[in-house]
């Protein structure tokens, strides 16, 4: 097991979402560039499909930064790991970090599924971002409230299909 600390900070799309305005694609641009100096080996700068805006400062920041490598955060959805992928292809190094909700709350309602159909699913989206890069995380959103027994199945699903990082958020704050 490798003992090297890697540095991922998410200020340029996590962090943004607690200000009360955006920040332009020049803005996020020189913090970009302010984390790299830093030395961040991986930045989550966007969620691409959710915004021209957001495509354009993902694919601005890719084409840009250097020595981070830079990650797009897409839904176990088709479209979002395409749209990911298309905004990041100009990067020197880039991550795609996919995600879907694993609790049986939001399989049950946000996605009226079935967890062995959310395997499936993670699956899949795993695989297909591994078609455009060697390094894809994955997160189980609402983790905190995935049974364990759950949480390892759709983790272990995941490394199989080729997650390099994996992520177990508590999205709600519920183990606080």
């Amino acid at each position: 097991m490798s003992q090297q600390v890697i540095i991922f900070d998410t200020t340029l799309r996590d962090g943004e979402q607690a200000l009360q305005a955006s920040l332009s694609v020049k803005e996020k641009l020189q913090i970009a560039l302010a984390l790299e100096r830093m030395g961040v080996d991986v930045m989550e700068v966007g969620f691409p499909v959710s915004s021209p805006g957001d495509f354009e400062s993902v694919q601005t920041i890719a084409r840009q930064v250097k020595n981070s490598r830079v990650c797009a955060l897409a839904r176990c959805v088709e479209k979002d790991i395409d749209v990911a992928a298309e905004s990041l292809k100009v990067a020197e190094a880039f991550r795609i970090h996919t995600f879907i909700a694993t609790s049986p709350m939001h399989i049950a309602t946000k996605l009226r599924s079935t967890l062995d159909e959310v395997i499936e699913r993670a699956i899949y989206m795993v695989k297909r971002a591994r078609n455009y890069t060697d390094d894809v995380e994955f997160s189980c959103e609402d983790a905190g409230r995935t049974p364990i027994a759950d949480l390892a199945r759709v983790v272990e699903a995941a490394i199989n299909a080729g997650a390099t990082t994996i992520n177990i958020p508590d999205t709600v704050g519920y183990t606080m």
